[in-house]
């Protein structure tokens, strides 16, 4: 296929669109021809979803497994999708689905009943536009196969809702291990960024973010640290926190942005793991 975007070790993504026969029988005959090449090749099964965008095909993908073969059609919606749990939805995660059910929306369908605008009172502008469309089964993304990454991040859900003061050094930690993934993504994949930012997510579900550009580039966990920790000294810490991240952007390969000598040495001036002596002199919550 002329479009295939990788997900991972098991999962991938295909465009059917202009392929020869790729619409026979709804795209049946085509997922057979993969299954069947990829059971020659590693003798493993796999579970193929045909859908008309990746939200759908990949919620179909889980419907006959193992070895099993989905196709779902936009008029299949009602019948097929509406009727499933909201947390089919890839992105809902357990919280999200707690705080739906709380509010009495249990089934995608359901989801799909509720205004747009009451959505994004409840989650927040981004989330709860997302799960509108989703419910509709909407969804623009192309297939991917290849590109420049705009930017890396990390970030992590807590277990628990944290406070900033009353978990200060649990919250410290974890916000310097982000730092310090970041930046050692960056020198791995041979980037450098320029704009340092943070994600917050409250208990009520609503997030916040914050970024800085530099004068300079950057995959220095310590810069990376100190910048983020910037950042958040301009969101309000008096609600709890579920969710915080870290990202880099304004990336370039690193030996290529300007001033190629002097910002390298900063780029490069220290390992990821050297972040952590920051933090007596930076204690951010």
């Amino acid at each position: 296929a002329p479009l295939m975007q990788d997900r991972g070790v098991d999962e991938v993504y295909v465009d059917f669109t202009e392929v020869p026969g790729g619409q026979r029988e709804g795209g049946r005959v085509l997922a057979r021809l993969i299954q069947k090449s990829i059971f020659n090749k590693t003798g493993l099964t796999c579970s193929v979803g045909v859908a008309p965008n990746k939200l759908l095909a990949k919620m179909s993908s889980e419907f006959n497994k193992p070895n099993g073969i989905s196709i779902i059609y936009e008029a299949d919606l009602q019948a097929k999708i509406w009727p499933l749990h909201c947390r089919k939805i890839n992105g809902i995660g357990p919280k999200a689905g707690e705080r739906l059910a709380s509010l009495q929306v249990n089934t995608i369908g359901e989801l799909a009943a509720q205004d747009r605008g009451w959505l994004i009172t409840h989650f927040g502008k981004a989330t709860g536009a997302w799960m509108h469309e989703a419910a509709w089964g909407r969804d623009e993304r192309p297939v991917v196969t290849e590109s420049e990454p705009v930017s890396m991040s990390r970030e992590t859900t807590f277990d628990r809702d944290l406070h900033a003061v009353h978990n200060k050094a649990e919250l410290s930690a974890i916000f310097t291990r982000l730092c310090e993934q970041v930046a050692a993504d960056l020198q791995r994949k041979g980037y450098v960024g320029r704009t340092i930012g943070i994600k917050l997510r409250y208990d009520d579900f609503k997030s916040v973010t914050r970024d800085q550009t530099l004068e300079h580039f950057t995959a220095d966990a310590r810069t990376i640290r100190q910048v983020a920790g910037q950042c958040l000294k301009r969101v309000p810490l008096d609600k709890r926190l579920r969710l915080l991240g870290v990202r880099a952007a304004t990336l370039i390969k690193a030996g290529e942005e300007p001033g190629n000598g002097k910002s390298r040495s900063l780029a490069q001036s220290s390992p990821a793991s050297n972040a952590t002596e920051s933090i007596a002199s930076d204690q951010l919550f």
